[in-house]
């Protein structure tokens, strides 16, 4: 979810600048996570910031919600967080998504550490690690940190997520009006921070 559906950098980058009274903007994280850019001996006070509440606010990316409500009413779009890695946040990203991604049925929210278990065509996420095992195809999605990887296509935003899956056929030309119920799904898409089948 983070970086591919919320922006949770920009709000750890105002939380660590307002503990730290620093001046770490995202330009200083292009092709570098936020762990290496904070001296070592703030790490673990920064670490703390990520409390039970802090993805339960996080803004929702650039026409993320209107891309992947397209998806769904055309396929079967299933959301996996790797919220493994920050335990105390299943809480706070269920009621994240719940609220921002009420279209999404509960039963196609995965929380897991691997993404792989996820049967999909497509896995659109930040971090190329989730690729390694995934079977389907890779899409990654721009942040800072990945800005040096080039072993998988790109997109940069939803608006380029849309034009990729219209481009394959996969999302009508223009959506004006979703079918009140989807048409019986194709495999085609995924989210990882969204994914879908």
């Amino acid at each position: 979810m983070d970086e591919v559906m919320a922006d949770a950098l920009s709000e750890h980058v105002r939380r660590y600048n307002a503990a730290f009274a620093a001046r770490l903007t995202l330009e200083d994280l292009r092709g570098r996570h936020l762990e290496e850019c904070i001296p070592a001996e703030r790490r673990e006070a920064a670490a703390a910031m990520l409390d039970p509440t802090f993805f339960e606010d996080l803004a929702v990316l650039p026409d993320c919600q209107d891309v992947i409500r397209e998806l769904a009413a055309f396929h079967d779009v299933f959301i996996a967080s790797a919220a493994m890695d920050v335990p105390c946040s299943f809480d706070a990203k269920y009621r994240w998504l719940r609220r921002h991604f009420p279209f999404i049925p509960s039963s196609r929210i995965v929380f897991c550490g691997d993404k792989s278990i996820v049967d999909a065509d497509y896995l659109i996420d930040d971090l190329p690690r989730h690729f390694a095992r995934f079977k389907g195809r890779a899409l990654l999605f721009s942040a800072p940190h990945n800005a040096g990887e080039i072993r998988y296509p790109r997109v940069r935003s939803w608006a380029e997520v849309r034009d990729f899956f219209r481009g394959l056929g996969a999302l009508p030309a223009a959506v004006t009006t979703l079918p009140s119920s989807p048409p019986a799904p194709r495999r085609a898409s995924a989210c990882s921070s969204a994914g879908s089948r």
